[in-house]
């Protein structure tokens, strides 16, 4: 007796570890069944909450200016806003469509992104691989970054006159700076390693530079971009500041010589839309470049 029931116990541990195939499997789609239910709870929090901000800021903003605790004249209010935006959607601002403003500014910006989001990775590339260029370029690199950029933007203007050149070339610049020096530090933060065993492999330069750093680099390139864009938007804007016949800039500044706040929050909004627009195109992008790579713990559903 003693010893069935010996065997018996001796047998459950067994049992226990050796569960069926189907309850494993069980369990699993249960504990990720719960994981995407965390996030999606997670998400809708975030929603509920940008929500409620919004609500909050752009009502109480409402509320002050009825109550005179502000001055609408000098504050504008969110009503004024609204009305501002259908006037130019339905009879244009006073130098043509506000669509046509929209792509000026849109086309100064996209074209001062690419040029400088491709200089500033070769450049970054090519100095944090070779430092005898790192050290004799670099010094005039940190030069020019600290130039104010309104500077800049007025030598452009008489180098190439106000046309779009001008405007691209200031917002190139902008965004040069930002991706260079995050290109140059991520190729120095590259492992050793690496590089020297694709070297014992036979490895070329070209082919270390394409599968070893650029990937590993990759993170801190696309890391910029997000910045990058809104430089490119800043540096499109200023330039139409300074001297423009079309363009949200310009929209701008003609706003504010009339004391028309609702007319340059109006413009704000539009390039705040523009901006969370090219921030979700960015997002999207950079997961499809860092999809190789493994979540990290904050983009694992439910954490």
């Amino acid at each position: 007796m003693s010893s069935t029931s010996g065997s018996r116990t001796a047998q459950t541990p067994a049992e226990v570890h050796s569960a069926p195939p189907s309850e494993t499997v069980a369990d699993e789609a249960t504990i990720k069944a719960r994981a995407l239910r965390r996030a999606r709870q997670r998400k809708l929090k975030v929603y509920l909450g940008r929500a409620l901000v919004g609500v909050v800021v752009v009502g109480g903003w409402q509320l002050f200016a009825q109550l005179k605790i502000i001055d609408p004249f000098f504050f504008g209010e969110p009503t004024g806003i609204v009305g501002q935006l259908r006037d130019w959607i339905e009879h244009g601002t006073e130098f043509g469509s506000v669509w046509q403003q929209i792509g000026i500014t849109m086309e100064e910006a996209v074209l001062g992104f690419v040029y400088g989001v491709v200089a500033g990775i070769v450049l970054g590339v090519l100095l944090g691989q070779v430092r005898y260029l790192a050290d004799v370029i670099g010094p005039y690199i940190k030069i020019v970054n600290a130039i104010p950029r309104i500077v800049l933007g007025s030598i452009f203007f008489v180098w190439l006159g106000l046309g779009t050149p001008a405007k691209v070339l200031l917002a190139s610049v902008l965004v040069f700076f930002v991706v260079f020096f995050n290109a140059f530090q991520g190729v120095r933060e590259v492992d050793r390693v690496f590089v020297n065993n694709a070297r014992v492999l036979g490895a070329s330069r070209l082919q270390i530079v394409r599968h070893v750093i650029l990937p590993s680099a990759l993170t801190w390139i696309t890391a910029s971009l997000h910045v990058a864009f809104g430089f490119a938007v800043i540096g499109a804007i200023v330039g139409e500041f300074l001297g423009a016949q079309h363009g949200l800039g310009l929209v701008i500044s003609n706003a504010q010589n009339h004391f028309n706040p609702n007319g340059v929050f109006a413009a704000m909004l539009i390039i705040g839309a523009i901006a969370l627009t090219a921030e979700g195109g960015i997002t999207l992008l950079e997961r499809r470049l860092l999809s190789w790579q493994p979540p990290t713990p904050t983009e694992t559903p439910g954490l």
